[in-house]
C-alpha cells in the first residue's frame, strides 16, 4: 500500500466496523499483523484501544 497522505487529510477510524473493513482490506493485499498498524497508520488516525480489541479477537 504505497500511499502518502498528509496528516490533515487523514480520517478518523473510530468505528468497530470501520476499523475491521481496513484491517481486512489490508489482510486480503497480504498483510501480515506485524505489518496492519503501520500501514493502517499511514492512512488513517486509529482508535487503537480498538484496533488492539479486534486485532486480538481475530
Amino acid at each position: 500500500m504505497e500511499r502518502y497522505v498528509e496528516d490533515y487529510q487523514k480520517r478518523r477510524l473510530t468505528e468497530r466496523v470501520d476499523i475491521m473493513t481496513a484491517v481486512n482490506i489490508l489482510k486480503s493485499e497480504g498483510y501480515d499483523h506485524d505489518e496492519l498498524i503501520a500501514e493502517i497508520t499511514k492512512v488513517f488516525y486509529v482508535d487503537l484501544d480498538t484496533y488492539n480489541e479486534i486485532v486480538m479477537a481475530a
